[in-house]
């Protein structure tokens, strides 16, 4: 197999071990990786731009297939002097019905009834929230993988088990499940060299072993040995 393979991916998705077994089990095609917003992530695979991609559920199902791989701890971010800091985790959704929640425009968590006292304006991104929270504005939730990225000495976040949690999936074309995406799958889904599906190279026909050439008249008559002859004459009579 030749051609590319094109991976797209969200923030805080990290596909490097994935991409390391790519290059080792298919060094012969390339692997791109294509960073965008979470928000956008769907239409590129849609559009064509990328081959698959590692997104956050919920997407739309028609005309996709979604493969869900993990599921993320949600946790809340706010200053280290912030009270809720001393908490091992956050619970309660009503622990926070008092403070101002950040819900950015590119959040990824699937809330029914946002908590919190709504913010003023809703920030254009994830990041932005971070900024406002690490001002002392408000706190804002996020998948753990966030937290991570945007992370700033001066904040600290903890679980918080009352809130949504964000599921990452692998997502790809109903119709463009490919040799490569086979292959893809197959790592993404932890299946060894031999197990992953997909096309592979005819087997090598097995050797036919050589009939042996069965004997003729003459062999025979040349391998039978000739009878020994004794000597001329009677035998003798013992007294």
């Amino acid at each position: 197999m030749t051609g590319i393979f094109r991976l797209g991916y969200v923030p805080g998705v990290t596909p490097a071990k994935w991409v390391r077994l790519w290059q080792e089990r298919m060094p012969a095609v390339p692997l791109e990786l294509i960073q965008t917003a979470a928000a956008d992530a769907e239409a590129l695979v849609r559009d064509r731009a990328a081959d698959a991609a590692l997104l956050r559920l919920p997407v739309d199902p028609t005309g996709l297939h979604a493969i869900p791989l993990y599921t993320e701890t949600t946790v809340l971010v706010m200053p280290k002097e912030h009270y809720l800091a001393a908490a091992d985790e956050v619970s309660e959704v009503s622990d926070v019905d008092d403070a101002i929640l950040f819900h950015p425009l590119d959040d990824t968590l699937d809330w029914e009834h946002p908590p919190g006292l709504p913010a003023q304006e809703r920030p254009a991104t994830t990041q932005d929230a971070i900024e406002l929270v690490a001002a002392g504005v408000g706190l804002v939730v996020v998948p753990q993988s966030l937290a991570r990225l945007h992370h700033r000495k001066d904040l600290t976040y903890r679980p918080f088990t009352g809130a949504p949690e964000s599921r990452v999936a692998l997502s790809w074309l109903e119709d463009e499940t490919t040799d490569h995406m086979e292959q893809f799958i197959g790592i993404v889904r932890g299946r060894t060299v031999n197990s992953t599906r997909g096309r592979q190279p005819d087997p090598p026909e097995p050797r036919q072993r050589a009939q042996k050439a069965k004997p003729t008249t003459e062999t025979r008559r040349r391998a039978t040995p000739a009878p020994r002859r004794g000597k001329p004459g009677r035998p003798g009579r013992r007294s």
